[in-house]
């Protein structure tokens, strides 16, 4: 899963961003309102964890300015970000009222510096969770149980032995199961702006988790891409 860190103070983003990437996110970080919105627009993330004070104006702004393209006015404009993107506003700012604001402009969720780093992992696989249509905090299909939490996968109810990199790709395909997602599609979700992406990389790990889950587990359409059938009754 991808994240968009905007924090302005260059410490407070690196600390971010190491942490959220110990346990497993894909994560760019920027700095500023318009930097941010530029971000948004060029690329695919699953969550965006925004400072409100920021080096160019208000973390609101951003806010409102996602949340407005989901009026038809709005998004007659190619190349603009998801409406709905889940957002966790991030600041110092503690008072209620300031909390009730950000709320209503949009958030999903609000976390006060300083906090807990595994709080806002929990916070932020329920906002991932809700996104993807779940309830339970368990990812299954078929015989195959997916631990977001743990980032633990178990076949039959025994625990499989699996790489941070496959984890990421089987709950991105479990998540958009019956749908086929190309190799730089996954390559979207999975890789920061900076990361080395090798040109077989996406490969290599499916045919791991082939030999690890079930040959018949992802399939190939040719020429397009892979995916998981919505039905997990195999």
């Amino acid at each position: 899963m991808r994240i968009l860190v905007v924090e302005d103070d260059a410490g407070i983003a690196e600390g971010l961003a190491a942490n959220l990437r110990q346990r497993g996110y894909a994560v760019d970080v920027c700095d500023s309102v318009e930097g941010g919105w530029s971000a948004l627009c060029r690329e695919r993330f699953d969550a965006l964890v925004l400072d409100l004070g920021l080096v160019d104006g208000d973390g609101a702004q951003l806010l409102q300015r996602l949340r407005a393209l989901a009026f038809p006015q709005a998004s007659a404009t190619a190349a603009l970000p998801d409406s709905a993107l889940p957002v966790l506003i991030i600041t110092a700012r503690d008072e209620v009222e300031q909390r009730i604001a950000g709320l209503d402009k949009g958030a999903d969720d609000y976390l006060v510096k300083p906090f807990d780093f595994n709080e806002l992992d929990a916070r932020l696989r329920a906002l991932l969770r809700r996104s993807a249509g779940r309830a339970q905090p368990m990812v299954l299909y078929g015989d195959i149980a997916l631990d977001p939490a743990a980032r633990t996968v178990r076949r039959a109810d025994r625990l499989v032995d699996i790489s941070p990199r496959e984890f990421s790709i089987l709950l991105v395909l479990l998540e958009a199961r019956g749908r086929v997602l190309s190799r730089s599609q996954l390559e979207e979700r999975l890789y920061s702006w900076n990361a080395a992406v090798e040109s077989n990389a996406i490969e290599v790990h499916i045919h791991h988790l082939r030999r690890k889950l079930g040959a018949t587990l992802i399939q190939t359409m040719r020429g397009v891409g892979y995916f998981i059938p919505r039905d997990g009754h195999r």
